[in-house]
């Protein structure tokens, strides 16, 4: 079945709204979803996930994340606003070009690992079907699933089930990769494995979407990052924003002795401190951190320690939110 046009809105039609933006793969404007019973799961976000960016979309379970990919591959037709799925409004134009997994895979269950694979593979009618065989076990390779190829679907755990998600979304080179909780049931050392696998993916140029409740694992390999609550999109853009949103702190360990010493030449620089023992704690500000360490030895000050604590993940989304966060690894 072919998959529902995304453009629905009137102004889009009409052509009051401009075209994607070229540096964008993934792009929505006043995107919306209201179901029936008039609950409203995503209200009007604005994504742009620019190209070739590791780009974490971050929110708890039921922000809306899930219904806004599903939306910008097609899956689900909007209430109303417009996307782009890599420069197009019609996302079955470019699906061949898009690897995803949603919502967990969804498999045959009495055939095998590779069984499954080939035949998803056949469907894809850009597919080469004299390399399917070797495209499946580069795939199941990659995964770490090669040695399991031959077992029944059924019979694999939830850790391996994703798993085989992963080498469906990968078994031709995709311009765009879009994982929703790709780590769901992965021990720590597949949590590991998908975390270099997006680094290598990303390094090749292929732009990853990746969708996650879990700020410890996308704090690691995102480049960008748009947070989600309630259906809003709350904050988005490159890493730096973090340190636009909260309050960069220095942390200075000093020889004992020292610390009067090290807090005056903190205050000559502009900033108010406060000590505790040999270590000295104060808001960076706009000075550059490598100024302060320099000072410090041009004083005389024996520096033992210097750390420069920047706004985290888990902190910048409380700040917005008030809510809590699961930032389980």
């Amino acid at each position: 079945m072919t998959a529902p046009a995304v453009t629905v809105d009137p102004a889009s039609a009409s052509g009051d709204l401009p075209g994607a933006d070229a540096g964008s793969a993934v792009q929505t404007r006043a995107l919306t979803k209201r179901f029936r019973s008039g609950q409203v799961a995503v209200d009007g976000i604005d994504l742009s996930v620019p190209r070739g960016a590791v780009y974490g979309f971050l929110g708890p379970n039921g922000s809306g994340k899930t219904t806004t990919i599903r939306m910008v591959l097609g899956l689900v037709r909007p209430t109303s606003g417009t996307s782009w799925l890599l420069g197009s409004p019609e996302p079955a134009t470019v699906l061949s070009r898009v690897g995803a997994l949603v919502e967990g895979p969804g498999f045959h269950p009495y055939l095998t690992g590779r069984a499954n694979l080939l035949r998803l593979d056949a469907a894809d009618a850009t597919a080469d079907p004299r390399t399917a065989a070797r495209r499946a076990s580069e795939a199941l390779e990659r995964v770490g699933l090669l040695a399991a190829e031959g077992k029944p679907y059924r019979q694999y755990s939830l850790g391996m089930k994703q798993r085989l998600g992963l080498a469906a979304a990968l078994l031709r080179p995709r311009e765009l990769l879009v994982l929703d909780e790709p780590t769901n049931g992965l021990d720590p050392q597949g949590t590991r494995e998908v975390r270099l696998l997006i680094r290598e993916l990303a390094q090749a140029g292929t732009t990853v979407l990746v969708s996650s409740h879990l700020l410890g694992e996308i704090e690691q390999v995102c480049t960008h990052l748009g947070i989600m609550s309630r259906g809003r999109l709350l904050l988005q853009g490159p890493r730096s924003v973090l340190d636009q949103r909260g309050v960069t702190r220095v942390m200075v360990t000093v020889a004992p002795g020292h610390v009067a010493t090290a807090a005056g030449v903190l205050r000559v620089l502009g900033l108010d401190v406060s000590a505790e023992d040999h270590a000295l704690n104060a808001e960076l500000g706009a000075l550059e951190p490598a100024r302060i360490p320099a000072a410090l030895v041009h004083a005389g000050v024996d520096v033992v320690g210097f750390e420069v604590r920047r706004p985290s993940l888990e902190q910048v989304f409380v700040d917005l939110t008030g809510e809590g966060f699961d930032v389980a690894r």
